[in-house]
């Protein structure tokens, strides 16, 4: 029960990674509220659904307040929500690119502007940045999300400072996902799969329950003394 008596936020919460780690932190004690544009279908004790679309400033600033309301504090934040336009930068449109940054950057920082500081008077707590291999070292037709997920490994680094200056213990990290075998994944066809999982050390694609390890690893306090680092989960990916 290593997150015993916890409050934890999990965005993009709906299914995949992010179910994942909602289901996986429950488990270990943690009140967890999964937050998504999506309803939350599954169930599972100690897990909530929350509707909120995070690229919305205001709705963030009120879930915020809603969430101190009812739980009185927040110890975990995991930045998951994200989404994929793809398309080569010569025939990318401003619709595609305004999008992906809207959700996958400028929600990570609509939240964490009110949950940082909020740890920061708290005492502690620990925010979590889901990056992507692609942000590490990019991928031919997503400019778009590259770019978002190198700008959450620059948030966490930056926070990682901010929100610690005063000598409090707000951790902030990123975890950096390879391919990793989701619902989006299975729908690719198997030769491209494979090739996939060639590319890696491993010679296999990852499970989402090694992410929500990862995240476990950096929401807990076993990692007290990690702070501003890049955790790559992909199976030594080569590119």
């Amino acid at each position: 029960m290593r997150l015993k008596g916890k409050v934890a936020i999990v965005t993009g919460g709906a299914q995949g990674l992010g179910q994942a780690m909602a289901m996986r932190f429950s488990d270990e004690g943690a009140t967890v509220i999964a937050v998504d544009l999506k309803t939350i279908e599954y169930t599972h004790d100690g897990v909530e659904g929350y509707a909120l679309d995070v690229a919305d400033s205001d709705a963030c600033k009120t879930f915020f307040e809603t969430m101190i309301e009812q739980h009185e504090r927040i110890d975990i934040l995991v930045n998951n929500a994200g989404i994929t336009r793809d398309a080569m930068t010569r025939k990318m449109t401003d619709e595609q690119w305004n999008l992906v940054i809207d959700v996958n950057l400028k929600g990570v920082f609509n939240l964490t502007r009110h949950i940082g500081p909020h740890m920061e008077a708290m005492g502690g707590g620990s925010i979590i940045n889901i990056s992507s291999v692609v942000g590490e070292y990019g991928n031919i037709g997503q400019a778009n999300y590259a770019a978002t997920k190198a700008g959450v490994i620059g948030l966490a680094k930056t926070w990682a400072k901010e929100f610690a200056r005063k000598g409090v213990p707000v951790r902030v990290n990123a975890i950096a996902p390879g391919y990793i075998m989701t619902d989006i994944l299975k729908t690719v066809p198997e030769d491209l799969l494979n090739q996939f999982a060639q590319m890696t050390m491993l010679k296999r694609l990852g499970e989402p329950r090694e992410i929500a390890d990862a995240a476990l690893y950096l929401a807990s306090d076993e990692s007290s003394y990690v702070t501003g680092h890049v955790l790559s989960v992909n199976g030594g990916m080569r590119l």
